[in-house]
């Protein structure tokens, strides 16, 4: 082919160079022109190049889950992929697609997007988990846990958490459980937590032994859970606020204390997310709960030094707003959230702007994850394996 023939006189570094400043859409194109650049494309040098490639602001994306209700008990869950300009307005770079294989009904409002990790999201509403590249449309969804409950036994899904371990070369995902007596007695020894482990390497879940009986529970938020330096974090409480931890290798849980000025009973709602490479946390007033006068503010704080006790910073505390939810801070500026009337917002907080786009859901459905466009294949170490798909 003519192609193949103009590649053979560039030197292949060169060419690389070229394609490695293209977006993912361009890059998938060249794929089907010639064997040659099928061949570099689909390659892991040229995928972790790409991955690796410097990037700034302006390369990144929003992945943005919503649902709108259209009956009473059913929901229609759509996918959303955004971008930015220099005026910080969102606006689609490709129609909206459906949610696969997730709960419609009032489960929606439980719905996480977890990541990314490497380019991939885990979309999940704590049974049904679909990883996801929203660069290539790519989509898996992975094999179910084999758990089954004791009889008069239930259970229900604590958290979940998706990474990458470097040590060990492959992705995790992390599912906690909380199984009690049915009907449900408040009594703790009644109730004991169980955690299963998914190794993309194997294509299945384990269990995981655990040193604890009850873990403390973790909290179901918007933005209540990030993979940080290698490991997971829950915004979790049992008798106080913590966050808890676990190493994406060790497997080992632990726990890190918040604030002095957090805690259980001050009717917050919680979210964890990155600021200026910091570990991050927001507190925000609950719209739900009665407030103390004073406590209308939002605060967020950044862990100065990650894993050291009492060097949580407060860097900003926000004027009150009509938030439900805080989604995430993006270009270390914009606390994006989800309004009180379930509208996409943004704060800047620089200019103290409060913004709404023109995307709106039930309330407590919104979700979201920036994201910077990537190659990365989706897992498939079985044959027998769930198949993937495309969007």
């Amino acid at each position: 082919m003519m192609v193949d023939g103009i590649m053979k006189k560039i030197h292949e570094d060169v060419v690389i160079y070229i394609l490695l400043g293209l977006p993912v859409k361009s890059l998938m194109r060249l794929k089907c022109i010639s064997k040659t650049w099928y061949t570099l494309v689909q390659s892991s040098t040229f995928i972790n190049l790409h991955l690796n490639r410097t990037t700034t602001y302006e390369d990144e994306l929003i992945f943005f889950k919503r649902s709108i209700k259209l009956e009473p008990d059913l929901f229609k869950n759509i996918l959303s992929f955004l971008s930015s300009d220099n005026k910080d307005d969102l606006n689609p770079v490709s129609p909206d697609i459906d949610v696969p294989y997730l709960t419609s009904d009032y489960c929606s409002r439980f719905h996480q997007l977890i990541g990314p990790c490497h380019g991939l999201i885990a979309l999940t509403d704590f049974t049904t988990i679909v990883l996801l590249n929203p660069a290539t449309r790519k989509y898996r969804l992975l094999p179910g846990s084999p758990f089954v409950c004791p009889k008069g036994f239930t259970f229900v899904t604590r958290g979940v958490g998706f990474g990458y371990s470097t040590a060990e070369n492959y992705y995790k995902l992390v599912r906690i459980f909380e199984v009690y007596t049915d009907p449900y007695d408040r009594d703790l020894d009644a109730r004991h937590s169980k955690v299963e482990v998914y190794d993309s390497c194997t294509d299945c879940w384990r269990d995981l032994d655990l040193t604890v009986k009850l873990l403390p529970k973790v909290r179901r938020f918007a933005c209540s859970e990030i993979f940080y330096n290698e490991t997971f974090h829950w915004c979790a409480h049992d008798d106080t606020v913590m966050i808890l931890c676990l190493d994406i290798s060790l497997e080992i849980f632990h726990y890190m204390k918040l604030p002095d000025h957090c805690h259980f009973w001050d009717n917050k709602g919680y979210g964890l997310t990155v600021l200026s490479n910091y570990l991050t946390f927001i507190t925000y007033p609950n719209p739900r709960c009665a407030l103390d006068p004073g406590q209308e503010f939002t605060d967020i704080w950044i862990m100065e030094e990650y894993g050291v006790n009492g060097t949580w910073i407060k860097k900003y505390t926000v004027k009150p707003l009509p938030i439900e939810s805080s989604l995430s801070i993006w270009k270390d500026h914009l606390l994006l959230l989800q309004t009180t009337r379930g509208t996409l917002s943004s704060y800047n907080l620089s200019s103290d702007e409060l913004k709404e786009f023109n995307f709106q859901g039930f309330t407590s459905t919104l979700r979201l994850v920036v994201y910077k466009e990537s190659l990365t294949i989706i897992p498939r170490e079985s044959e027998h394996g769930t198949r993937v798909q495309t969007f």
